[in-house]
């Protein structure tokens, strides 16, 4: 592509994920500071006083401020579709308290993912994920934020419940007869997961598309990394790489999702294994997008 990523695209990255090492404040002062970014995606604060250094931050940056709730669910183990009421109502306290953070952190919006499943009950939990979404989606809508549930592996590592395109694309219809303010995020990294590729996840899901995450995956039995682990561009055996990456934005251009009026979110989700160094996996993935991006037809 001639003209620059910027125009199609606000491009981030994931804070807790490019710097898991790195204290909060610097990390979020480390993405702030570079011109590159355009959005940001946070999560939780541990107390009132972080979060108002947080919320300054911010405020200072010009950053397009996105908040990923999934920390607030996979840390303690919650899950937004369970059986159990009690348990569903646990998961659905924090997403709410992570709509009203993120308002006040400056979000327009939170992500989440669904929970663990089984087959014989996979019905009633879609029944008790539709319900908690709902719910968080008329909290949020009279905030003007939107409720985002991202896409991931159904029986690999996260084993959620949503899961493989259709029956995300099923979910998000179900969703959108009666809520506006929802819509799916997917990722790149996450393809390889669910055995689909980006023609056939972005062509099914197009309709509800409204957040995008871009990384890499390893999805052989027995290798470093194995599963839903976002490990660097150029990891041994893993999925994605530059070509990969060239063919996601493709698929995206094609479907038209390159709309410089109203630019989609582009996150990088990329983390370091082991003792990587934080920094250089950064430039890794910067230099595999541009890469790509240069590599994309303009026709």
């Amino acid at each position: 592509m001639r003209d620059p990523i910027h125009k199609y695209f606000q491009v981030g990255t994931i804070r807790w994920m490019s710097f898991p090492k790195m204290d909060v404040l610097r990390s979020i002062k480390r993405i702030a500071s570079d011109e590159y970014f355009d959005a940001i995606e946070i999560t939780g604060c541990k107390d009132d006083e972080e979060r108002e250094a947080v919320k300054k931050l911010l405020k200072q940056s010009h950053l397009k401020v996105c908040y990923g709730a999934q920390p607030r669910l996979l840390g303690p183990q919650l899950n937004p579709n369970a059986i159990d009421e009690e348990g569903r109502k646990a998961a659905e306290a924090t997403l709410i308290e992570a709509v009203d953070e993120a308002e006040y952190l400056g979000a327009a919006g939170i992500a989440f993912l669904a929970g663990k499943w089984e087959e014989a009950t996979k019905e009633q939990a879609y029944a008790q994920l539709l319900k908690t979404t709902r719910n968080l989606c008329d909290h949020a809508a009279p905030k003007g934020m939107m409720v985002e549930l991202e896409v991931f592996d159904f029986d690999m590592d996260k084993a959620a419940l949503i899961g493989p395109a259709p029956y995300a694309a099923r979910f998000a219809a179900d969703m959108r007869t009666s809520h506006s303010n929802f819509g799916l995020l997917v990722d790149l990294s996450h393809f390889p997961t669910t055995y689909e590729t980006a023609r056939f996840v972005i062509r099914t899901l197009r309709p509800y598309i409204t957040h995008l995450h871009f990384g890499n995956a390893v999805v052989k039995k027995g290798c470093a990394a194995y599963g839903d682990k976002h490990p660097r561009f150029g990891f041994p055996e893993s999925a994605n790489d530059t070509a990969e990456l060239v063919d996601y934005l493709t698929v995206l251009k094609e479907e038209g999702f390159f709309n410089a009026k109203d630019p989609l979110v582009l996150s990088m989700e990329v983390t370091p294994f082991g003792d990587e160094d934080e920094e250089i996996v950064l430039a890794n993935t910067k230099r595999v997008l541009n890469r790509a991006w240069a590599l994309v037809e303009d026709r």
